[in-house]
């Protein structure tokens, strides 16, 4: 079975809460999510690399290299 490690290596599960890292430019978004930008209940995707979450009411996919674990 695959592990999602976020940035720092720690492993991720469904639920847990993270921070981003560096400011992102989200494709289809007027918005930059900042650094520091603490966001809850990730969901965990089939690849290792990603997560899904919720910013507002979109959902996004993030790279688990631009987070770390709260």
């Amino acid at each position: 079975m695959m592990t999602t490690k976020d940035s720092n290596g720690a492993e991720l599960v469904d639920g847990d809460s993270v921070q981003v890292i560096k400011d992102l430019k989200i494709k289809g978004m007027s918005k930059t999510l900042k650094r520091g930008t603490a966001i809850k209940s990730i969901r965990l995707t089939g690849k290792s690399e990603e997560v899904e979450c919720r910013i507002g009411k979109n959902t996004i996919v993030l790279k688990t290299q631009f987070l770390k674990l709260v």
